[in-house]
């Protein structure tokens, strides 16, 4: 096998290794994307939820106001009722109105927090439907991601072992130094130079000697000799013939 023959089939690995790499990068992000859709959901049912403890509040606030304005009005209608002047009594009976005018206002606004409930607990019975029914699809499409998020890093383990295999076979030290430090900067790293002598890579005609070079390369695998590194003129990335 050529040194390019080498150096391919690194790459191919390299290939699969960049791609699983950018799926295990993505997996997460598309998750989190899965779960913001739920957070929405979650944020109607709990500001639902918040309104109805806040109108349960304020009918049990009436409730206590109201208990607190009619035992004031027995204990005017007590004291009252052991008076000897008429004046005090009349004077009783302007309080005890007044008391009982706040009585029935405290008792009217409590009735229509109450009638504010049924309202409330329908908001709340639909803000929950529409939250299981879509926690049913976001759970089962984390599951899934998180299945492939476990096959992904199983499968690049694998590749990163195929990689350390592919790296000792290259059998050309200065070749694969040359691959090592340019995959990082271009990619891929070994293109094929065309017919009409432009580099695949970045599609740059490439002057006759790089052709020359490159024929050279493939006469000199054929005929077990070594081969050297041909670059192109412009990317650097290493030509081979097609």
């Amino acid at each position: 096998m050529t040194v390019v023959e080498q150096l391919i089939e690194l790459q191919d690995v390299d290939g699969r290794i960049r791609e699983l790499e950018h799926e295990l990068k993505d997996l997460p992000r598309r998750r989190a994307l899965e779960m913001a859709r739920l957070s929405g959901v979650i944020a109607d049912l709990t500001a639902a939820k918040a309104n109805r403890q806040q109108i349960q509040e304020r009918v049990k606030g009436y409730e206590a106001e109201a208990n607190s304005l009619r035992a004031k009005i027995q204990q005017l209608k007590t004291t009252q009722a052991g008076l000897s002047s008429n004046k005090e009594y009349a004077q009783y009976s302007i309080q005890i109105d007044l008391v009982s005018h706040d009585l029935e206002t405290t008792e009217n606004n409590q009735l229509s927090a109450m009638d504010d409930m049924p309202s409330a607990e329908n908001r709340i019975a639909e803000a929950q439907a529409k939250y299981d029914g879509m926690k049913v699809g976001v759970d089962a499409v984390c599951a899934e991601l998180d299945e492939r998020l476990a096959a992904v890093k199983a499968e690049l383990d694998e590749a990163m072992k195929e990689r350390q295999a592919k790296v000792a076979a290259v059998g050309d030290a200065k070749a694969r130094l040359y691959y090592e430090r340019l995959r990082t900067k271009r990619w891929p790293v070994v293109v094929p130079l065309t017919h009409a002598c432009v580099c695949d890579g970045c599609h740059l005609v490439q002057p006759p000697s790089v052709s020359q070079l490159v024929d050279a390369n493939a006469k000199n695998a054929e005929q077990g000799k070594p081969q050297a590194v041909v670059a192109c003129t412009m990317c650097g990335r290493m030509l081979y013939r097609a």
